[in-house]
C-alpha cells in the first residue's frame, strides 16, 4: 500500500491536570492518548472500551500476557508494549490495521503470530531484546526488514494454521426485479460485466493485505474463470484483461463452453514491442454462438478521439489525449432458436433482431472526473453512429417507432460513483456545460462534436445522447462493486435502453455480515480473486409484433 504520511507520538510526553475551576466552567478534555506505568500485571477490562485512542503507552511493566480484547482498540496506530514479560502475542493483533507503530522490545517472545502479516500499514515494528528463532531474526535484520518480515508471515499464516483464514463467502443472492412480460413475445438473455484485476496491478504496494500467493496470477485466474462460468451468462463482458491471457486464457477455456469473444487492448500497445505489448490491458466481450452471431465489431479509442475533436482545447488535448482508454462495442444478431425459445412462439417473417454490447473502462484516477465524463461522452457518442449506420445499412426499423431499432446494453467500469457527472449524464440523458465535473475546464466548443443532435445542432448549454437508458442496479442494490481497504463504492455498472429491454432481475452483493466477521478489510482475498464484484443482470427483449394477413405471417419491414 502507497505509505500515507505517519507521524509518530512525541516521546516527550507532557501531561496537564484540568483544575476544579477549569471543570466547574465546563472544560472539556479530550485525550486520544494514554500511558499506563507502575509495574503493572494485568490490564482492566474498561480498557477496551476507549476505543477513541490512537496511542497507548503500556511499557516497562509487569505484564506477562495481552488479552485478546486489545483488537477491540481499532483505532490505535501507535502500541508500544516494550520491557515487560510477555511470551506470546495474541492472534487478534493482526486485526489491528491502523497500527503503524508497534513496539514490543524486551519481551520473552519466541515466535510471532502469523496473523501480523496482516498489519500492512505498519511501518515500525519493535522486536529488540526477544529471544526469537533464527530464522525470524534474519529477515528482520535484513534491509527493509519490518516489511520483508510482515510479507514472509502473512504469505505462510494458511499454511501454519493449516487452512486459509476465513470460510468460503455464502453464495450470493437472485434479485427478482419483475416478472417477463407473457403478453408479447420477447427473448431472454443475460449479461455479466466484471473487472478481473489483470495481474500487473495486483501487486502488494497496492493490496498489502492480501497475501502474495493469493494475488498471483496462477492461483486468481482459476477463481476468476469459476466466477465467470458459474453465472453462465448469455453475454459477457470483462475489463483489465490482459493481451496474452485474453488468447492463451479466456478465449480458450470460454470457446470450450461454447462462448466466442474479441478483444482490444488499451491504445498504449500500438506503440510497444511484441514482448511488452502482451502485458497490456483492455477490454472484452464473450457471447454464446449458439444464441447470437456477431455481425460487427468496434473498438473506440478515447485518446484518438480527442485528437480528433479537441477544437482548440487545451483540456481535451493535455488530460484527455494523454489518457488511453478504451472501449469496445459488438453488434450481435440474436439467432431465431433464442428468440423462438424465449417466447415460446413460432416467429415465422420475424426481421433480424440485433442488440449493440457496448464495454468500457474510463480512467481511475479521482482528480479527473473531467476525463471521465468525456470520456463516457465520446464513448456514446461512437455508440450512436455504430447504432446509426447499422439501422441504415440494414433498412431496420423500430418496434416503438423511434430512431434506434437497435437496443443498447453498456457494461462499464466507469470509475464514476452514482452521484457523479458521468452517470447523471447516462441516467439523465445529458448534463449541463457547467457541471461541477468538468473543474471549470475549457471544453465546451469540443463538447457540441458529441452531442445527440450534432456539431451544427443547438446544444441550449447541455451535452446531450439520444438513448433512455436505466441502470440495471438502480436504488443501492449493490452497496459496492469496488471493495479494496482504502476505497469501497459502487463504479461497474449495467445499463440498458428502453423501451425495447428490461431489467428481470440481478445477482444481489455478497454479504456484508461475512466481510465484517472475517474481518476482511479489502479485497483481493484468498476467496475473491479481484478487488471488484461481479455484476450480472437477466434481461428481456421485446420482440416487434408481425402481424398474419389472412393468416399467413408478411416478412418484417426491413
Amino acid at each position: 500500500m502507497p505509505k500515507e504520511k505517519y507521524d509518530p507520538p512525541d516521546p516527550r510526553r507532557m501531561y496537564t491536570i484540568m483544575s476544579t475551576e477549569e471543570a466547574t466552567n465546563g472544560k472539556k478534555s479530550y485525550w486520544a492518548e494514554l500511558e499506563i506505568s507502575g509495574r503493572v500485571r494485568s490490564l482492566s477490562t474498561a480498557l477496551w472500551s476507549l476505543t477513541h485512542l490512537t496511542a497507548l503507552h503500556i511499557s516497562d511493566n509487569c505484564l506477562a500476557c495481552i488479552p485478546p480484547d486489545i483488537a477491540k482498540l481499532h483505532n490505535l496506530v501507535y502500541l508500544d508494549l516494550s520491557s515487560n514479560k510477555i511470551r506470546s502475542l495474541p492472534a487478534e493483533l493482526g486485526n489491528m490495521v491502523s497500527l503503524r507503530e508497534l513496539l514490543v522490545n524486551n519481551n520473552l517472545l519466541r515466535v510471532l503470530p502469523f496473523e501480523l502479516g496482516k498489519l500492512f500499514q505498519l511501518q515500525t515494528l519493535g522486536l529488540k531484546g526477544n529471544p526469537l528463532a533464527q530464522e525470524v531474526l534474519n529477515l528482520y535484520q535484513e534491509p527493509d526488514g519490518t516489511r520483508r518480515l510482515l510479507n514472509y508471515l502473512l504469505d505462510n499464516l494458511a499454511v501454519n494454521t493449516k487452512r486459509i483464514p476465513t470460510e468460503q463467502p455464502p453464495s450470493r443472492s437472485w434479485i427478482v426485479l419483475q416478472e417477463p412480460d407473457r403478453t408479447r413475445a420477447a427473448a431472454l438473455f443475460s449479461v455479466m460485466c466484471y473487472n478481473v484485476l489483470c495481474d500487473k496491478y495486483a501487486t502488494r504496494q497496492l493490496y498489502g493485505y492480501c497475501p502474495s500467493w493469493a494475488l498471483n496470477w496462477e492461483y486468481r485466474k482459476k477463481s476468476i474463470m469459476q466466477e465467470i462460468l458459474s453465472c453462465n451468462a448469455d453475454i459477457i463482458s470483462l475489463q483489465e484483461v490482459e493481451t496474452e491471457q485474453f488468447f492463451t486464457y479466456f478465449l480458450v477455456e470460454l470457446k470450450e463452453q461454447g462462448y466466442d469473444g474479441f478483444f482490444s487492448p488499451k491504445s498504449r500497445a500500438r506503440t510497444m514491442s511484441e514482448s511488452d505489448r502482451k502485458h497490456v490491458d483492455g477490454c472484452a466481450i464473450f457471447y454464446k454462438s449458439d444464441k447470437f452471431n456477431l455481425i460487427q465489431k468496434h473498438t473506440v479509442e478515447f485518446n484518438q478521439l480527442a485528437m480528433a475533436n479537441s477544437e482548440g482545447s487545451e483540456a481535451m488535448l493535455n488530460r484527455v489525449m494523454t489518457k488511453d482508454n478504451i472501449g469496445v462495442a459488438a453488434l450481435l444478431e440474436l439467432r431465431k432458436e433464442l428468440m423462438e425459445m424465449s417466447s415460446g412462439k413460432s416467429l415465422h417473417g420475424m426481421e433480424k433482431q440485433l442488440i449493440l454490447v457496448a464495454n468500457a473502462h474510463m480512467h481511475w484516477d479521482p482528480e479527473y472526473p473531467d476525463v471521465k465524463l468525456v470520456q463516457t461522452m465520446m464513448f456514446l457518442s461512437e455508440v450512436k453512429n455504430i447504432i446509426d449506420k447499422a439501422s441504415r445499412s440494414l433498412k431496420l426499423s423500430s418496434v416503438s417507432g423511434e430512431a434506434n431499432a437497435i437496443p443498447l446494453v453498456l457494461c462499464a467500469d466507469l470509475n464514476s460513483l452514482p452521484d457523479s457527472g458521468v452517470v447523471e449524464y447516462l441516467s439523465t440523458g445529458g448534463v449541463d456545460t457547467t457541471h461541477k465535473d468538468f473543474k471549470d475546464k475549457r471544453y465546451s466548443d469540443s463538447l457540441t462534436n458529441f452531442n445527440c443532435n450534432g456539431k451544427n445542432g443547438t446544444s441550449n448549454g447541455r451535452i446531450t445522447h439520444g438513448f433512455k437508458l436505466k441502470s440495471a442496479y438502480e436504488n443501492g442494490l449493490m452497496p459496492y462493486t469496488n471493495y479494496t481497504f482504502d476505497f469501497k463504492g459502487v463504479i461497474d455498472y449495467i445499463f440498458y435502453s428502453k423501451p425495447l429491454l428490461n431489467v428481470l432481475g440481478i445477482l444481489g452483493p455478497l454479504d456484508p455480515h461475512w466481510l465484517i466477521e472475517n474481518n476482511i478489510s479489502g479485497c483481493p482475498h484468498p476467496h475473491i480473486p479481484s478487488d471488484h464484484f461481479s455484476l450480472f443482470a437477466q434481461l428481456e427483449l421485446i420482440l416487434p409484433y408481425v402481424p398474419p394477413v389472412n393468416g399467413i405471417h408478411l416478412p418484417g419491414r426491413r
